[in-house]
């Protein structure tokens, strides 16, 4: 027998989950938010100067033919050994300062060649190496004249 009547509990809305959620959710949407102001690096880019390029005494030129030869400066280098190539070198080293190398080798040029080449540099103490590239266009085969 329920003498009492019906007594109804009133529903209890907790709110701490609802708000422990929005939190985490509020957090990772902190974090994962990209900002508008971006790091920015202060970049000065070099000014072309055509009188400028044509005037490069720093760099030394290793001309590589298909057979072989080498030419140093558009002169020739006298037998193929390495070890004329690394003292043709080490002179044309001595008269500048700073000097880098640039290699021009044939597309049909032996690969060993390019490689005595490097090891020519290495012993004559050139660490700044760098190749010569022709575009697709230019690279037909036929040989252009000099300018």
């Amino acid at each position: 027998m329920n003498f009492r009547g019906d007594r109804h509990d009133e529903p209890d809305i907790n709110l701490i989950p609802f708000i422990d959620v929005l939190l985490v959710i509020l957090i990772f949407l902190m974090l994962s938010t990209t900002y508008s102001k971006f790091t920015e690096l202060q970049v000065t880019l070099p000014a072309a100067d055509a009188d400028a390029s044509r005037d490069r005494p720093q760099e030394i030129i290793v001309a590589v033919s298909a057979d072989g030869r080498y030419s140093l400066d558009r002169q020739p280098v006298e037998g193929r050994s390495v070890e004329l190539l690394a003292a043709a070198l080490q002179a044309a080293a001595a008269q500048r300062q700073d000097p880098f190398l640039i290699i021009s080798a044939d597309a049909s040029a032996a690969h060993q060649s390019v490689i005595n080449v490097l090891d020519a540099a290495r012993r004559a103490g050139l660490p700044r190496i760098t190749f010569a590239a022709q575009s697709g266009q230019g690279a037909t085969g036929a040989a252009s004249p000099a300018p």
